[in-house]
């Protein structure tokens, strides 16, 4: 009688059915994944603007406003009025903070950075208060 020799494989197919049956649940449950919310305005410690820059403020109506130094009083500006202030600042190079309320709308900023682009403005950044409440 012949003997049996035994042979030196190994079955992968149960592992296959089991890569198989976790792809398919993480395909299932992929899109029902929430995403977190975010807090944009706050950031951690901050060095001071430069007193040169222009700031652009936007309450929380939208409204713009102009500040042509970090320490000048702001002056309230129209649609025209911000376009014509945005091609004198890039006239003279002057760098761009814009500080938006943080209730405003992400939409609204965006719209600002945009015509901001348009206008030719190459220096241009968001004022962010610190999460330590001592910025603006």
């Amino acid at each position: 009688m012949r003997q049996r020799r035994l042979k030196n494989e190994i079955n992968v197919v149960p592992y296959i059915d089991v890569m198989l049956v976790l792809l398919v649940i993480f395909m299932v449950t992929a899109p029902m994944m929430q995403t977190g919310s975010i807090d944009v305005p706050s950031a951690g410690p901050l060095v001071a603007p430069p007193q040169e820059a222009a700031v652009i403020e936007i309450d929380k109506d939208g409204k713009l406003a102009l500040r042509q130094s970090s320490n000048s009083n702001s002056v309230p500006l129209s649609a025209i009025d911000f376009q014509r202030e945005l091609k004198k600042l890039v006239t003279a190079d002057q760098p761009v903070l814009v500080a938006a309320h943080s209730e405003l709308p992400y939409q609204k900023v965006v719209d600002v950075l945009d015509e901001a682009r348009k206008q030719g403005v190459k220096k241009i950044s968001l004022q962010t208060k610190s999460s330590g409440g001592a910025g603006k």
